[in-house]
């Protein structure tokens, strides 16, 4: 099985497009009131929230993994400079270092990478294991 798609609802759809064509290297087209975001490895639908707010949970998010600490480091200098709303600042965490981010139109991202997981945690992320239930450590 591989992921097909993943499909967000958002209160501004051009500038979440936006977000992923600029910083997320995603190939955009027209989907009706939404937009079609396609990517090598899967695609993401952006829908066109209609007027409403969509409450997500607080702990709600998509997540991206870079391969080092260096290009973390320089994703989250970028998007403070040009202005991305930040909830965190770069994170030095046991999972590897990470931020989160709020893309326009209402909904968080994560960045990370795995390039400095602490030894504890580097078998969760062997090919394909099976996370354990204290997972969120």
């Amino acid at each position: 099985m591989k992921l097909n798609h993943l499909s967000f609802p958002s209160s501004d759809v051009e500038a979440t497009a936006a977000f992923f064509e600029r910083y997320l290297e995603c190939k955009v087209a027209p989907a009706g009131s939404g937009r079609f975001l396609s990517r090598p490895d899967f695609d993401i639908v952006i829908e066109h929230a209609e007027g409403r707010v969509d409450e997500w949970p607080r702990n709600f998010h998509i997540g991206i993994e870079l391969p080092a600490v260096d290009d973390v480091q320089a994703m989250y200098e970028r998007f403070v400079a040009e202005g991305i709303r930040m909830e965190t600042q770069l994170l030095k965490h046991p999972r590897g270092s990470r931020f989160f981010c709020w893309i326009p139109g209402g909904f968080l991202l994560e960045v990370n990478t795995r390039a400095d997981v602490a030894e504890r945690y580097r078998p969760m992320f062997a090919g394909g294991q099976t996370l354990s239930a204290d997972s969120s450590q």
